[in-house]
Formats: C-alpha cells, sequence, structure tokens
C-alpha cells in the first residue's frame, strides 16, 4: 500500500505527534500570583534569613554536619534556582495585575462616557425646561398684566361716569327718559 492511497502525503508534515500539555493558565496565574505576594512579604524575609543562618552555623559550627563547606556552593545555587522561578513568577504575576488593569481602565472609560453622555442628556433636557418655563406665565407677569387692566378698565368706568355727569340738553333728557321709562314696563 502506497502513501497516496493510505489517505497521508509524503509532502504534507503531519500535525498530530506533537507532545503538548494542557494547562489551565488562570490555574497556574492565580497560584504565581499567590506566590508572587508571599515572596514580597515580610514574613517571607525572616524565613529566608533564618535559614541562610541557620545554614551557614551549620556548616561553620558543626564539623560533623557540614553538608555545604565555606564557599557555600549548594546555598549560592538554591538562591540561583530561587531567583530563577521567582522571577518569572512574578513577571507573570504582575502581567495578570497589568491585565486587570487594563479591563478596569477600559470599563471606568465606558463609565466615565456614560457619565458624560447621561449628564449632556440632562443639561440638554433642563434646557428646554428652562425654555418651556419661559414661555409660560408667571406669577409675577399675570399679575401685572391684571393690574394693568384693572387701571384701564377704572379708567374707561371713570371716562363713563364723566359722560354722566355732564349736563343734559333737554332733548336728550327726553330721550333718556324714554328709555328709563321703557325699562321699567319691559321689567
Amino acid at each position: 500500500m502506497s502513501a497516496e492511497q493510505s489517505g497521508r502525503r509524503l509532502d504534507t508534515p503531519q500535525g498530530g505527534r506533537r507532545f503538548s500539555v494542557n494547562m489551565d493558565t488562570d490555574v497556574i496565574g492565580v497560584y504565581a500570583e499567590r506566590i508572587a505576594r508571599f515572596l514580597g512579604t515580610g514574613s517571607y524575609l525572616l524565613i529566608q534569613t533564618v535559614i541562610v543562618i541557620v545554614w551557614i552555623a551549620i556548616n561553620l559550627v558543626a564539623v560533623s554536619l557540614r553538608f555545604d563547606p565555606y564557599p557555600f556552593i549548594l546555598l549560592n545555587l538554591a538562591f540561583s534556582t530561587q531567583a530563577a522561578y521567582a522571577a518569572p513568577l512574578i513577571l507573570l504575576a504582575q502581567n495578570r495585575q497589568e491585565n486587570r488593569d487594563r479591563i478596569a481602565l477600559d470599563e471606568d472609560r465606558m463609565r466615565a462616557a456614560q457619565t458624560k453622555a447621561d449628564t449632556e442628556f440632562l443639561a440638554r433636557e433642563l434646557a428646554a425646561v428652562r425654555l418651556a418655563v419661559g414661555d409660560t406665565v408667571s406669577r409675577d407677569y399675570l399679575r401685572k398684566e391684571l393690574d394693568d387692566l384693572l387701571d384701564e378698565l377704572t379708567e374707561r368706568l371713570t371716562a363713563d361716569r364723566g359722560d354722566l355727569s355732564r349736563p343734559v340738553d333737554d332733548d336728550d333728557a327726553g330721550h333718556r327718559h324714554d328709555r328709563g321709562t321703557r325699562r321699567r314696563h319691559d321689567g
């Protein structure tokens, strides 16, 4: 059976033979942040200082227990290994924090834009209400108009009374008398 007959082509690389490890990056990130937070505490520095002092004391004083003589090569190797792991863990924690900060900043920008839009809308509505209130009759305006109307009516009544109090002609008096008697008879 040839390669063509089995469905594989020799000029196309196969993709399924790679070794891959499926890891949840969030779980790794959470643990990295916890470790990075612990590495930055005073209790970690105290624990590390106590371990270094005990290490050096054992290797200098207890000749029978000496497992790392004076240049303390094993201790240096332990510090190098710790630094090799701590640096990437701290960077991973910083990257996760940066992502959270960026998301929070984007949300703050959206909230600020929404607040600005709401404020502009309310300002326009307030301006419209002010214009509408400006078109309505105020109490002071109505009082002034009524006072003006009252003054005008008072002037007219005074003018009409002035017409009644002037001397009456004989011709005009008979005419008025006829109107008055007609009214009495009709009523």
